[in-house]
């Protein structure tokens, strides 16, 4: 359908959530809520992890999000069938009333963070209400739509951060102090997260949360496929329907930071010897010694002063630093800001994939994108092969250009922690 001339694409309105009557397990049919949950589907990308998830629990959310069948058609009626069946059963059931749901993570180290779920409006770039900073691949959001036009809900919470006014914000009042109740569950999961999860339903509370979120803009951290699949979905249907809404996390970084990793790359196929002698004339290299987190701590000093990358796969780490500004004028292009032009994700596409090694990013044959450093190390090592290592953005880079317009190389951030899959979903039909 063209919304183009349609209130809900052309009114300049603020971020509006939505209470939803969340699904939810239920633990007497469970084993336990840790067991029945998942990460965000886009990081279930092994198939051992996969079976170790299924494995877990009969009722794992991975069956829903990450259905096994010998087709793509197969696998979303399937996951619409247990989808359905679950509900049938018991295993799966509704709150009785809409609401909010505030939700708490922490790990052992410190790391709290806390946020509202909620359905928020869809709303068009032009809107600059949600602020995306990363393009998205069609096929991706193709297979997610159909998924939840199979299933006819939204299985998983994608991540939004927003820079509220700390602890003195409405937002922040109302969260912090819905968390001296008594929680709907707490679960810890397998990897030493404790998620905690409160229903907000007082009116007066709704209406301070509704207040406030109206005069800000969020920004995608984690979910910029299933944003894209929202914006899909709502534009096939006339207007008002429950595609209207799809279901996020909102987070108030100003209170509670995000952590923000770097992605590694894995150039197969293409040696580490072969990388370094490549950049000899271009980059300045040194080759260090030390554990890879002294390695690491070398790449972010080198990163405060331009652009650095660690590469490593022979036993060893090389430290690639101070590029040739001439190069870096002839293969970077010039119709970007400066803050793109000088990401170290847009130098390391532009320049050495591109230029200096001739590596094709466009395919995992060639490129494959890893979140963890040392396992990043190892496969490089064992597959002879090149592991570049990357040093994190910072949130207010990414939010600057994504205020601008301006979407950063794909795999440039990784901000979490992701919101745990399978602790509450919305169903289009309650």
């Amino acid at each position: 359908m063209n919304t183009a001339g349609h209130p809900e694409a052309t009114a300049r309105r603020g971020l509006e959530l939505t209470p939803f009557r969340g699904l939810r397990y239920d633990p007497d049919r469970v084993g336990s809520l840790a067991a029945v949950t998942s990460p965000p589907y886009d990081v279930v990308v092994r198939p051992d992890g996969l079976l170790h998830l299924e494995s877990a629990d009969p009722h794992n959310i991975v069956r829903l999000i990450l259905p096994q069948a010998a087709s793509p058609e197969a696998r979303n009626v399937q996951a619409a069938d247990t989808l359905r069946r679950w509900r049938a059963e018991g295993v799966l059931t509704a709150d009785s009333e809409p609401g909010l749901y505030v939700y708490e993570q922490r790990d052992g180290d410190g790391m709290l963070q806390r946020g509202i779920i909620g359905a928020l409006r869809v709303s068009d770039p032009s809107e600059q209400v949600v602020l995306p900073h990363e393009d998205v691949m069609p096929h991706v959001v193709a297979d997610r739509a159909a998924l939840m036009r199979a299933t006819r809900a939204n299985l998983e919470p994608l991540l939004l951060t927003y820079r509220g006014n700390g602890g003195t914000a409405a937002t922040t009042t109302v969260v912090e102090r819905t968390v001296e109740q008594p929680p709907l569950l707490s679960t810890t999961t397998e990897d030493g997260y404790c998620h905690r999860l409160w229903s907000l339903t007082d009116p007066d509370d709704l209406a301070r949360v509704r207040s406030e979120l109206a005069g800000h803009q969020a920004l995608i951290a984690d979910g910029h496929h299933r944003w894209a699949t929202y914006r899909t979905l709502r534009a096939e249907q006339s207007s008002p329907s429950p595609w209207d809404h799809g279901l996020v996390l909102l987070v108030d970084t100003a209170r509670y930071p995000l952590r923000v990793r770097a992605i590694h790359r894995l150039l197969h196929g293409f040696p580490l010897h072969a990388a370094v002698a490549a950049l000899d004339g271009h980059f300045r290299v040194r080759r260090l010694g030390g554990p890879l987190p002294r390695a690491m701590e070398d790449l972010a000093d080198a990163s405060a002063s331009g652009n650095a990358f660690l590469l490593a796969g022979d036993g060893a780490f090389h430290l690639v630093d101070r590029p040739d500004p001439a190069l870096l004028d002839r293969t970077v292009p010039t119709d970007r800001p400066r803050a793109w032009r000088t990401l170290d994700a847009t130098v390391l596409h532009a320049t050495l994939l591109a230029h200096v090694w001739r590596v094709p990013d466009d395919s995992a044959a060639h490129v494959s994108y890893i979140h963890d450093t040392a396992a990043t190390v190892e496969k490089a090592e064992r597959d002879g092969g090149t592991a570049v290592l990357m040093h994190p953005v910072r949130e207010e880079v990414v939010r600057e250009l994504a205020q601008l317009g301006v979407t950063m190389p794909r795999k440039s951030t990784s901000f979490g922690p992701k919101p745990a899959s399978g602790l509450v979903l919305r169903a289009l039909d309650l």
